[in-house]
């Protein structure tokens, strides 16, 4: 539900305008977070579904080396199908650490110095 009111202020904070955000975002502060965000999250969602689609691909078309026994009744495809699911969390585990280190304490300190708390 959308409305016209804006939130109810917190004590202690002011809200910026649409020109300081329109600041902000031009600054050079918040370029060097986006970079820092765009320069690791891009080339890891280009490494995934890159090797997302070598496992299709695999699938579809390499029926011998995908079928092939690794130990028992498990094979090259049911590994390769458990690391995407490896994979897709070591990604998220990574992102958030990098996150936590770097993104968070950037955005922050933007956050609080519009707020009016810098």
């Amino acid at each position: 539900m959308a409305t016209e009111t804006p939130p109810p202020a917190t004590p202690g904070t002011t809200h910026p305008s649409t020109e300081e955000f329109a600041e902000v975002q031009q600054s050079a502060e918040f370029g060097e977070l986006r970079r820092a965000h765009r320069s690791f999250a891009f080339p890891l969602t280009i490494a995934f579904i890159s090797w997302y689609l070598l496992y299709v691909l695999l699938s579809n078309y390499a029926d011998g080396f995908m079928g092939t026994k690794v130990a028992g009744n498990i094979n090259v495809a049911f590994v390769l199908g458990l690391a995407q699911f490896l994979t897709t969390f070591l990604i998220a585990w990574w992102y958030a650490r990098h996150a936590a280190a770097k993104l968070d304490p950037q955005a922050e300190a933007i956050k609080s110095r519009m707020e009016g708390g810098a």
